[in-house]
């Protein structure tokens, strides 16, 4: 999931750097920055997410531990950018909870 949340991070990083005009608000509505510092944002926290959660498949407990931090700030973000696109951001912000429940939570099965 985590790996997910960062492709689709990555997707709304690259909207905002090549098609601005993608968005229905002009730059002076969002809570914080411009279009190209989400994108750089977004793209940067996409990559970022996407590299944890190859760590969290590997069954690492660095990338557990960052993805929550990650998945934390990455639905504090796309709550600045909620006025671009409302219905992306909710979603993305949900699929940042389930992130952080699906890494938080054990497996029914893990032992110590």
């Amino acid at each position: 999931m985590l790996v997910l949340a960062g492709a689709f991070n990555i997707i709304a990083g690259l909207a905002a750097l090549f098609r601005p005009d993608y968005y229905v608000v002009v730059a002076g509505e969002l809570l914080v920055f411009d279009f190209v510092v989400w994108g750089w944002v977004w793209l940067a926290a996409g990559v970022l997410q996407a590299a944890t959660g190859a760590g969290c498949l590997g069954g690492q407990r660095w990338a557990r531990i960052t993805g929550v931090g990650l998945a934390g700030l990455a639905a504090i973000g796309h709550l600045a950018f909620l006025a671009a696109f409302p219905l992306w951001e909710l979603a993305s912000i949900a699929l940042s909870v389930l992130v952080i429940y699906a890494l938080v939570v054990p497996d029914k099965d893990a032992v110590g």
